[in-house]
């Protein structure tokens, strides 16, 4: 059976989901240890020497990073296929998810950072979070010009184009901030969420939070240094440009970020 690593709120990993699920193929999905802290080891850092969610393992395959993932399980499990047959249509629905990845998930992110683990307070926290309102807005106008008049991002089937949006959008939802009512893309969303592959994810989702997670026992945790959230390349920007710099200073001081780990 297919192993995924996993965590139910990474964005990345739901789209791996998303895709296994389409494509009816079988496979756990274990949160292996030591993420927050830092200290992830064993059979899952073999799998991702990056120690991130989601890594795939499938028999003596091991494979990191989410789009690396999607491209291998249509390779390897073409039927049904998530990416479009044209080689344009492949670009343009591959544009989408390089947005989504590197900059739509930034904001997501860097709203976790100030309400969840309390980064911020006061009018520094307010000026991030009006940032990341408007910076969402405009990505909302963008999506809204991208779908233009398809029923899915992937034209005229649900595939890799839409799996690479829905995510961030719920995370969006999730912060308050869903599409404007009456637009397409909020129209679409509700396409997207009654897929069972989809609606599985938002279930994973809830799952987690009946259990009892308690993220102002976690941000005491971030406070003392004990829980360590990563800042790699695209959110490390999202954090400086969008006037987070401070919170950057003080979590190097701290000691309660951290980058990538060394290969080897």
């Amino acid at each position: 059976m297919i192993t995924l690593y996993d965590h139910p709120f990474s964005p990345y990993a739901q789209k791996v989901k998303i895709s296994l699920r389409e494509k009816g193929l079988a496979f756990e999905a274990p949160t292996p240890g030591g993420l927050g802290a830092g200290g992830a080891q064993g059979a899952f850092v073999e799998a991702s020497p990056r120690a991130e969610v989601p890594a795939l393992v499938d028999g003596d395959v091991r494979i990191f990073d989410s789009t690396i993932i999607l491209e291998y399980l249509d390779d390897a499990y073409p039927e049904p296929a998530m990416r479009p047959a044209s080689a344009a249509e492949r670009a343009r629905v591959r544009m989408l998810e390089e947005v989504m990845d590197t900059h739509f998930e930034a904001i997501n992110w860097g709203l976790s950072e100030i309400r969840w683990f309390r980064r911020a307070e006061g009018e520094a926290a307010e000026a991030l979070i009006a940032a990341a309102r408007a910076q969402t807005d405009g990505f909302y106008a963008w999506l809204e010009k991208e779908l233009a008049d398809r029923e899915w991002f992937n034209g005229e089937a649900f595939g890799w184009g839409d799996l690479s949006v829905v995510p961030y959008l719920n995370g969006s939802v999730g912060h308050g901030h869903p599409p404007p009512d009456g637009s397409k893309l909020a129209a679409w969303l509700a396409r997207a969420n009654a897929r069972p592959s989809v609606a599985a994810c938002v279930a994973d989702i809830a799952a987690l939070n009946a259990a009892g997670v308690s993220m102002t026992d976690v941000a005491e945790l971030v406070e003392r240094g004990l829980f360590r959230r990563e800042y790699r390349d695209h959110r490390l920007e999202w954090m400086i440009k969008s006037g987070g710099v401070e919170v950057v200073l003080k979590g190097l001081d701290r000691g309660n970020i951290r980058f990538a780990p060394p290969f080897g």
